[in-house]
């Protein structure tokens, strides 16, 4: 695939920064939403800082996922679509349609403009908040069977957004054959940021290198590197046997303890990891329950206390040829970027 016009939404966004850095590198041409113009010279800026070629092969066009104008000229002419764009806003909220509708609306005009203009294919971005939450402790890996329950425990106003609007997404290709969908269920994503802002499970591993995170809960994180996850993306808008599929994305099977992570940056940034706790800070489970009490935001990790979740990523293996680099390799690049923009 090379020399290809696709779309791809949220352009200024953490994901959705390093599949256009892919897309450029590989010769294509891309078109980037922003919900205002007034955010290119922003978004450009973050992408030449973090390598950008070929820039004059990207162009910027304003649409908002909550107004269906714009969306129609957006997709126009394009060979694919890589729907990337929502709320990101992990934990407790004040009103969940301010994530949840974003969320679902957007994905529905995303996804009916680009059927509407007979796009071959489009990939969306969900999440493993989309196949893994809420569920009780299970003894074998999650797999794109999987769907979390809008309820479960430990669920929140982010995880029902992500089933809901890919829920959404494919309801709005059910029963026509112009346009197929893929929907991509990366864990935590990390790895160097784009631009000033941190996101994803970046914000994680900030509070280990930081000390913010004085002492380790029992709790695991299953990683994959943002680099490998836009590189699934892209491996999605043409691979045999994708379209109509779930793709889980992960770097390995096992979650990750963060005692883990912080022994990995300790050992592997040396002086530069002076506040990272050593591993054997560990904070006990009673702790982490008392302060999910009056701490809606803890209370997502105090409902995992002591679990391991597993994932199998064997179909994005097969059918997309997804490689991904170890975590401690994805840790360390956010923790690198994180450091070199003064964390």
């Amino acid at each position: 695939m090379s020399g290809q016009r696709l779309l791809v939404t949220g352009g200024s966004g953490f994901i959705a920064g390093h599949i256009i850095l892919q897309l450029l590198d590989g010769g294509h041409e891309v078109r980037a939403t922003l919900r205002s113009l007034d955010r290119e010279e922003a978004a450009r800026s973050g992408l030449r800082a973090a390598g950008m070629t070929h820039e004059e092969a990207l162009s910027f066009v304003a649409a908002d996922l909550l107004d269906g104008a714009g969306w129609a000229d957006a997709v126009g002419g394009v060979d694919g679509v890589l729907h990337v764009a929502s709320p990101v806003h992990p934990g407790p909220v004040d009103d969940e349609d301010d994530v949840i509708v974003p969320a679902r609306e957007g994905t529905i005009r995303v996804v009916r403009a680009a059927r509407d203009a007979g796009v071959p294919r489009v990939v969306l971005t969900s999440a493993f908040h989309a196949v893994g939450f809420g569920h009780p402790p299970l003894d074998r890996a999650f797999t794109e069977d999987d769907w979390s329950p809008l309820d479960g425990p430990g669920m929140d106003a982010y995880g029902r957004s992500k089933v809901l609007a890919e829920r959404a997404g494919w309801e709005a290709v059910a029963g026509q054959d112009r346009t197929e969908l893929v929907t991509m269920l990366p864990v935590a994503v990390v790895g160097p940021v784009v631009g000033g802002g941190i996101s994803g499970a970046t914000h994680l591993v900030r509070r280990v290198l930081t000390g913010e995170l004085p002492a380790y809960p029992d709790f695991a994180v299953p990683f994959v590197d943002v680099r490998d996850v836009a590189a699934a993306h892209i491996a999605a808008l043409t691979a045999d046997g994708a379209g109509g599929e779930r793709f889980l994305l992960a770097a390995q099977e096992d979650a990750v303890p963060l005692a883990e992570v912080g022994a990995v940056l300790r050992e592997r940034l040396g002086d530069r990891a002076d506040r990272v706790p050593p591993p054997t800070a560990l904070l006990p489970d009673a702790a982490v329950r008392a302060a999910a009490e009056g701490n809606p935001g803890m209370r997502p990790m105090a409902a995992e206390l002591g679990y391991r979740k597993k994932v199998s990523t064997d179909k994005a293996r097969r059918l997309l040829g997804f490689s991904p680099r170890p975590w401690q390799d994805a840790v360390t690049a956010a923790a690198e970027s994180l450091l070199a923009a003064g964390a």
